[in-house]
């Protein structure tokens, strides 16, 4: 495996930090606003912050007639069926655990990358998937009883990072010709439908404006995790091997928990310090090249 450029050990920094913190924040705007409806306003927020910056770039908004199949499979997946199945799996279980569950997905590029596209993992790059494993399973040990008790949660974040994986993979595997930050604009746009639908459906109309505090979490999250941090991602996903990208992302529940320490006054678990640990470990591993 090559060096790792600065740039993209930028882009990651940036990224893990983005997504990162933003657990904290969506924990805020969830305390006043239903999950459908958060999600509407985060993905409107998302839609304007990225055509505003498509226009004054003057970059095209064009997608090429042939890509809209896969654009669309790509938003369902990596937008729709990912906001939908987390807000479900809220539902029954808190955000923090549903949050744990929808960061399997580097286990789901890995077996889908083997299984379907007959990728080969070396032993380092296995040796970093089962250690970012066991970081997910140390997260997820605590909650365990929560899980018994609300299969229904442990289904939707499970498929929340199933979903994930497979819309990691289809745009890593498809050739974008001109598309830059067009990607993520459409397929925010394609999902703010359904999903605004679902914030009528279950939700109902508001009754009163949140708070400014509410708002301004909402509006940032839109903003900057959802239309940069979005975008970030899908440029790591085209520079870096799809099971590389996928286990970048699992140092995103390790600031999370931090951020919860710091924001919210979270305690520290044992076992929270153990999932920090394996996590740095298995960033090193397929991060840094052998000798």
């Amino acid at each position: 495996m090559s060096r790792v450029s600065p740039k993209v050990l930028a882009l990651l920094g940036t990224l893990t930090l983005m997504w990162g913190t933003n657990w904290p924040l969506f924990r805020i705007a969830l305390a006043e606003l239903p999950v459908f409806t958060f999600r509407t306003l985060v993905l409107l927020s998302g839609v304007t912050v990225l055509a505003a910056i498509l226009l004054a770039r003057r970059e095209t908004f064009a997608v090429p007639r042939d890509k809209w199949p896969v654009l669309l499979l790509a938003s369902t997946m990596n937008i729709g069926i990912w906001n939908i199945a987390t807000s479900l799996a809220v539902l029954y279980v808190p955000s923090g655990h549903a949050s744990v569950l929808a960061y399997t997905m580097p286990l789901w590029v890995a077996v889908l990358g083997f299984a379907v596209f007959g990728q080969k993992l070396t032993g380092r790059l296995l040796a970093a998937i089962l250690i970012g494993a066991a970081a997910v399973a140390a997260l997820m040990i605590p909650n365990f009883q929560s899980y018994a008790t609300a299969p229904a949660g442990l289904f939707w974040g499970l498929l929340a990072g199933f979903c994930w994986a497979v819309g990691t993979l289809v745009v890593k595997r498809t050739s974008w010709p001109g598309m830059g930050l067009s990607l993520t604009f459409w397929q925010l746009v394609l999902m703010l439908p359904p999903i605004a639908l679902g914030a009528l459906i279950f939700d109902g109309l508001p009754a009163h404006l949140p708070s400014a505090k509410v708002l301004v979490a909402t509006i940032y999250t839109g903003a900057i995790p959802m239309a940069i941090g979005t975008s970030i991602w899908f440029t790591l996903v085209k520079l870096l091997p799809a099971q590389v990208a996928a286990i970048s992302s699992i140092a995103i529940p390790i600031v999370a928990i931090v951020s919860g320490i710091v924001i919210l006054q979270e305690p520290l678990s044992t076992l929270q310090a153990i999932a920090i640990g394996s996590t740095a470990i298995s960033l090193w591993l397929a991060l840094v090249p052998g000798r």
